[in-house]
């Protein structure tokens, strides 16, 4: 229901979306985010009218020839309380409806599919977990919630799509997050609103917004034949970590099943959930999460991992529900070590011993 005609609400509609001064609302979250935002420009609307009414009214009551003599006026405690509750209360629901609105959009629901961007000068790189990779480019299924676990490569930058009303800053070596659920298809604008260099106008891309079955059909047509998890699992495997994190009682390294999301006690007695960021952060700096237990023994890996590495392992680990195929990976490792090298010696014995042992990290 509108307060002016059909025809002329039509006309205003196209007219600001033709010429992009308001964009199409496009998720379930943007008519929130407008209904907030008509509503701060309509009480500063009336608020101006309101003082320029007074201006005007006051200026003509008290004019120099209404009052040549200046007059003393008291003041109204009625007067000062209005103008001060009213505003305070204007005030204090802009608030409360803007929090409201936050705590929304920055929660997004356990069914929510997880799609990892990664922001680079000048290009938005996305992975899905599938295995599906994009530049410059997203798409995604209608009407199912998707959140997205962002990180910069190099230097600030900003993801904002506004028919989605969605925008959050991608920050170098942390991980941020949005969601947003898409209700109408159709392709629409990514951008970077952060200046992040000398190209910086020109790090944009699309959103495209399919039917459920055209974009399964589009994850089956774009996969690369590897999931994440299946790309982190042989990179786990390539760096040595599963000599550490192995999962027997011997292990050197904590046990990586099933950890994620869980609450682990640290070597000063606090506790920490395992979540994305502790995963991240406990492969390029192993002491800043030491786990109660377990010895300073894990090298870091910063700058031999990059940021599309690290995310395969951060998914791998994620989706770690057992040690059965560690223990494989072991196994045959250690099988085909013995076949292909000739009986040591007994100092050699020990040297093998000592760099297959549980708990030692590959170089």
């Amino acid at each position: 229901m509108h307060f002016i005609s059909p025809v002329l609400w039509q006309f205003l509609v196209n007219w600001l979306t033709h010429f992009a001064l308001f964009p199409p609302e496009a998720s379930s979250i943007a008519p929130h985010a407008d209904a907030l935002y008509f509503f701060l420009v309509a009480i500063s609307l009336v608020g101006l009218v309101l003082v320029l009414a007074l201006v005007a009214g006051f200026s003509f009551l008290y004019r120099k020839e209404r009052n040549p003599e200046a007059t003393q006026i008291e003041g109204s405690t009625l007067l000062e309380a209005t103008w001060t509750i009213i505003p305070l209360a204007l005030f204090m629901v802009a608030f409360v409806w803007g929090a409201l609105l936050y705590f929304r959009i920055y929660n997004p629901p356990t069914n929510a599919m997880n799609i990892y961007v990664v922001g680079k000068q000048w290009m938005w790189k996305a992975e899905h977990p599938g295995g599906q990779h994009e530049i410059n480019s997203l798409h995604i299924p209608l009407g199912r919630p998707v959140q997205l676990t962002m990180i910069s490569q190099d230097v600030f930058h900003s993801f904002s799509i506004p028919a989605f009303r969605v925008k959050r800053e991608v920050i170098p070596g942390r991980y941020t997050t949005v969601w947003f659920e898409a209700t109408q298809e159709g392709t629409y604008h990514l951008f970077c609103t952060q200046y992040c260099g000398t190209l910086h106008s020109q790090m944009i891309g699309t959103i495209t917004v399919m039917k459920p079955a055209d974009y399964e059909a589009w994850t089956e047509g774009s996969t690369s034949g590897m999931s994440l998890a299946q790309n982190g699992e042989r990179l786990y495997a390539s760096l040595g970590c599963n000599a550490c994190h192995s999962g027997s009682a011997t292990a050197r390294g904590p046990n990586l099943a099933e950890v994620y999301m869980t609450k682990v006690q640290m070597s000063n007695g606090s506790y920490s959930t395992v979540d994305d960021a502790f995963l991240r952060d406990s492969i390029l700096n192993p002491t800043m999460h030491q786990m109660a237990g377990y010895a300073p023994i894990m090298p870091t890996y910063q700058g031999q991992i990059s940021e599309e590495g690290l995310i395969d392992l951060v998914e791998y680990i994620k989706k770690l529900n057992s040690n059965y195929r560690i223990q494989q990976t072991l196994n045959t490792t250690q099988v085909q070590s013995s076949v292909q090298s000739p009986a040591p010696s007994t100092q050699g014995r020990a040297q093998q011993a000592a760099q297959t042992a549980p708990g030692m990290v590959k170089p």
